[in-house]
């Protein structure tokens, strides 16, 4: 993409920095298929000793790393409850039914979160003709509910009711980082509460690919056996892994930047005329505009921007999305902001 854009579609769009580069080529390498890529095997153990669980895998992308864990956790003709506007179910092409052959329930979750209360409402009773409800999927950060932080609380009661039906749990943590920045929490205290997570490093890490899934050590024994599968597979990948080290160890305090991008967006905007956004849900690196009362679609309101540089993508409900990150300045928030004023007003 030209850089005379202002880039806000996602913070996917970041960019190794040079420091990052450097790393990854001065990374040693090795196969990682047979488990002798140095760098990777480093990296796998800093996130275990981050995450406080008993093994990791690095794979390619966040959503296989989700898919290996809904695979790991189930058996064809299970069923999975997840968020209605969770990545899984959106974004990750019916994975779940096509990959691990499972039916997924939904839960309209307030800000993306769903309660214990619901989901106690939809899990099966164990009567032969009914699917059986193995897993729970949380999304913390909650990608379209603008970044929405899923509260600690409602995690552990959420893990209450998921261990006495005997249910397992697994985090989409892609966004962990921003939510474990914002809240204090740690990535550790997070992860205790399911029996699996993934994250991800080419987000607002900076990265440019990659994610980490952990469990304890039988379950990741499991997993890399799937990953195969999958294809995910990876020899000499130690130039990726040292790229998420380098992310971990540098870009995760940042974030806080971001977070304050967001709001300075949020703020910037929030009274435009036409323009309507939930503050609450502004509470990491996102801002989501429901553009209903310009009279104008999400076309042509994305259009009328990318002709003034600045770029961001649909969301549910005629609304418009904007993601800060590591490779947009708080000056060119505030142009984009100046953008948007021309447009709205």
């Amino acid at each position: 993409m030209n850089s005379k854009y202002i880039d806000l579609r996602s913070d996917t769009v970041t960019k190794p920095s040079k420091e990052m580069r450097i790393a990854m080529m001065n990374a040693e390498v090795g196969d990682d298929v047979f488990g002798e890529d140095p760098t990777v095997n480093i990296l796998q153990k800093k996130m275990c000793n981050l995450f406080q669980k008993e093994a990791a895998l690095f794979v390619p992308s966040g959503t296989m790393g989700n898919e290996i864990c809904i695979k790991v956790h189930t058996q064809p003709g299970d069923e999975i409850i997840v968020e209605q506007d969770s990545h899984v179910f959106v974004y990750e092409t019916a994975g779940p039914s096509l990959l691990s052959g499972v039916q997924m329930t939904t839960i309209a979750g307030r800000h993306g979160c769903m309660t214990a209360k619901q989901i106690k409402k939809v899990i099966r009773p164990r009567i032969y003709y009914l699917p059986p409800t193995k897993l729970i999927c949380l999304e913390n950060t909650h990608g379209r509910s603008g970044g929405s932080i899923i509260p600690i609380e409602e995690i552990i009661e959420i893990r209450e009711l998921a261990q006495n039906e005997k249910i397992k749990m697994h985090l989409d943590g892609a966004r962990l980082w921003n939510a474990s920045v914002a809240t204090g929490i740690t990535p550790a205290t997070y992860a205790k509460y399911f029996d699996s997570v993934s994250v991800c490093f080419s987000k607002g890490l900076g990265a440019p690919i990659g994610s980490m899934i952990l469990g304890n050590s039988q379950f990741i024994e499991e997993a890399i056996r799937y990953r195969k599968i999958f294809g995910g597979g990876m020899r000499q990948v130690g130039v990726l892994a040292a790229a998420a080290l380098y992310a971990i160890e540098h870009n995760i305090n940042r974030l806080k930047e971001d977070h304050e991008k967001a709001r300075k967006l949020y703020e910037g905007l929030k009274d435009l005329p036409g323009i309507k956004i939930d503050p609450e849900e502004v509470q990491t690196n996102m801002v989501i505009a429901d553009i209903s009362g310009t009279g104008m679609s999400q076309i042509e309101v994305l259009e009328k921007l990318r002709k003034l540089s600045l770029l961001m993508t649909p969301e549910r409900d005629n609304s418009i999305r904007a993601v800060t990150h590591l490779d947009v300045s708080m000056e060119e928030i505030e142009h984009a902001i100046e953008i948007c004023s021309m447009v709205f007003n």
